[in-house]
């Protein structure tokens, strides 16, 4: 497997509900936000070349929002998306598989495009199978007061209309602490781990990759100053949920030395993880070419 990193730019969110019940004077030292309280975020994807698949793990925040959406989160950057893929080579009709580790907008909303006359949303990758957990498709298009302003049904329910959507299956595991859908019918050699604490059915892709093993982290561990345990978004809907499913996966990490891919980082792009005597940290920050 070939493995790029895809950067589609940055956002901005408010930096307290990125980090929860972390008081401002601790995180802000970790990433400094402006003056209405707003802390800048990554968008960053990844491609998989594998035979004759071509995979992209989620594709950012998209572009056919209304200006009025995109004001609230302050879209900056010199990527975007179609510029990333032509710069690895490769254009979006030759994408085979999108995998949407959930359908927040900030995660699919590259996945749907206005049609030509700007009057109903096409698959902005003709070509490919959209891939999500049937559990968390159902959370999506049938979403609870709190979250539903991160599901936006332009984003999602063009993907079934397309006759484009599958469904990940696979044998679930449990021995880790954390649930993981091994022999699954997505990839034979990616097995996929499902979160329930920050959206029901969040799956995160864990490839191998050289030597070792990369897990894409999503909204887990969507940065690196996330690793200490309390360090949960607010916008988790289950957040004690997240914090079990955190702990085992930070212990399994370290104990597989991981190297763990960051969607939401704004400076970097892997690290991977230590135990310490106050609980695990990260131990090095690195490119995902330097691997």
């Amino acid at each position: 497997m070939k493995l790029q990193t895809i950067d589609t730019g940055f956002f901005k969110l408010d930096g307290g509900a990125m980090f929860g019940v972390v008081p401002k004077s601790i995180w802000q030292k970790l990433n400094a936000s402006d003056d209405n309280n707003m802390c800048t975020w990554a968008l960053r994807c990844l491609l998989i070349e594998d035979g004759n698949r071509l995979i992209l793990i989620d594709d950012g925040i998209g572009d056919k929002q209304s200006q009025k959406f995109f004001s609230h989160y302050y879209l900056h950057g010199d990527n975007t998306l179609e510029e990333s893929l032509s710069k690895a080579g490769f254009h979006s009709d030759d994408i085979t598989d999108v995998f949407l580790t959930h359908l927040h907008f900030d995660h699919c909303g590259g996945s749907i495009k206005w049609n030509s006359s700007r009057d109903g949303f096409l698959p902005a990758f003709k070509n490919a199978n959209y891939w999500c957990h049937a559990d968390h498709w159902k959370w999506a298009t049938e979403p609870n007061a709190r979250e539903k302003a991160s599901f936006l049904k332009e984003n999602i329910l063009p993907i079934k209309e397309s006759g484009q959507l599958k469904f990940f299956e696979g044998t679930s595991d449990m021995s880790s602490g954390f649930e993981i859908l091994k022999k699954n019918n997505f990839h034979p050699d990616i097995d996929l781990v499902v979160a329930r604490g920050h959206t029901d059915g969040m799956t995160l892709p864990l490839i191998p990759y050289k030597n070792g093993k990369l897990i894409f982290m999503a909204d887990l561990l969507p940065s690196a100053a996330h690793v200490p345990l309390p360090y949960v978004m607010a916008y988790d809907t289950r957040p004690l949920i997240t914090l079990e499913e955190k702990k085992a996966f930070l212990k399994y990490a370290v104990n597989n030395n991981l190297n763990l891919f960051l969607e939401h980082d704004p400076a970097n792009e892997c690290c991977n993880l230590m135990e310490t005597e106050r609980g695990v940290s990260v131990s090095s920050l690195f490119k995902l070419s330097e691997i």
